[in-house]
């Protein structure tokens, strides 16, 4: 938010790590193909979780929706959500679990990682979580990226800590001090996020450190592995059905990324009356919601896959990562549509579309008279004008 006088404008929570600065929060709910369907914008310092009663009771009473199943990241449907919220209201839900809650499940027996041996995917029940059904994921590329990334940053602390190592021991104009010492190493933990996985020896004229290999080896023994958590009973939804619906989550994170800084920029907002603020916002969604049903219609025009069931089918796993189809494969190399027209995304193909003109025109013969010529559509607009069923006017 720009300025200092809207009551929404709260300071909060900054996702963006722009601190300093009032903001506002909104919350979109979305369709299960990622299309808006109502947004409501709230002070900026609410959580993120409280946005959750006002959406349930939009489905509930203004959709007069029989059966509603939400969907949302661990951060947005809490337990304590679930049961003052979900469960009240009697809507079915998908979610998945933290880390120390997956943790629990391995330490209490539940999650036991036999059953990855021959698939990436089981369903389980626990006793902590009653009437819900738990299915277990591994993705084996996302394990081995973590382990990397780990071993990376381990290493790249330890050559940090040993340069300090070598300042305190070294003879000559030695670094002395416990709380100088600890500042130094502070600086390194903190840069590189692995306190956690160093014990530390820090007196006056002496530092060492080593590696907690057992806390290292149980992090890494999880590695990989993610639980999604319904109350969805598997009559109604089987275990892969569940999985890819909860990695929807996908499309709504689209539709918040193109209204926050891709093509429509709800921000910097300069509006300064609450109602002036969310106007501004609902005719955002509302260009975001044209601009979803125009990228349905331009698919074939653009980078888009428009054959997700064969990318479906070539996926190893539903836990794996996904995969394009051979048309799309073959539409981004050549850069080329099926009918041989220039591949465009979304943002070149509506500033090609903006070449095309209407001119209001007058001759020398009769002055007093005007009359409108549109330019010629080329190949390429007209069939963006024809896929969205437009008619070109004279």
């Amino acid at each position: 938010m720009e300025g200092r006088c809207c009551p929404l404008a709260q300071y909060g929570y900054n996702r963006d790590g722009k601190r300093g600065k009032l903001q506002i929060v909104y919350g979109l709910l979305c369709a299960a193909d990622g299309c808006p369907v109502a947004i409501e914008v709230f002070e900026g310092s609410t959580a993120d979780p409280m946005t959750l009663t006002s959406q349930v009771s939009k489905l509930k009473e203004r959709f007069a929706l029989d059966h509603v199943v939400l969907v949302g990241d661990r951060g947005m449907i809490t337990q304590a959500r679930i049961t003052e919220d979900l469960s009240a209201a009697g809507l079915d839900w998908i979610t998945a679990l933290r880390a120390p809650a997956i943790k629990a499940l391995r330490d209490a027996g539940a999650l036991q990682m036999s059953l990855f041996d021959e698939r990436d995917m089981a369903s389980i029940t626990s006793p902590d979580f009653p009437g819900e059904r738990l299915i277990v994921c591994r993705n084996r590329a996302l394990a081995a990226e973590r382990a990397r990334r780990r071993e990376e940053l381990l290493a790249a602390t330890e050559r940090e800590l040993a340069r300090i190592a070598a300042a305190v021991a070294r003879k000559r104009q030695r670094r002395r001090g416990a709380a100088a010492i600890g500042l130094k190493v502070g600086a390194v933990l903190d840069q590189h996020k692995m306190a956690k996985h160093f014990t530390l020896d820090i007196a006056d004229s002496r530092f060492g450190f080593a590696r907690k290999r057992e806390a290292i080896a149980a992090e890494a023994a999880l590695d990989g592995i993610y639980v999604v958590r319904t109350s969805l009973p598997a009559t109604v939804l089987d275990d892969a059905a569940t999985v890819r619906n909860y990695k929807s989550l996908s499309l709504v994170e689209r539709a918040f990324r193109c209204l926050k800084s891709v093509d429509l920029q709800i921000r910097p907002v300069y509006h300064w009356l609450a109602d002036r603020v969310r106007a501004h916002v609902f005719l955002c969604m509302l260009a975001y919601y044209l601009e979803w049903h125009m990228r349905q219609r331009l698919a074939p025009m653009l980078y888009d896959d428009t054959d997700k069931d064969a990318a479906q089918a070539q996926r190893a796993s539903v836990v794996a990562k996904a995969e394009r189809s051979s048309a799309a494969v073959t539409k981004q190399t050549t850069g080329q549509t099926e009918d041989g027209l220039p591949v465009h995304s979304f943002r070149t193909l509506l500033a090609d579309l903006a070449t095309l003109t209407r001119n209001t025109l007058v001759t020398a013969i009769d002055p007093e008279r005007s009359f409108t010529l549109s330019a010629r559509p080329t190949a390429l607009q007209q069939k963006a004008l024809d896929l969205l069923g437009l008619a070109r006017t004279q």
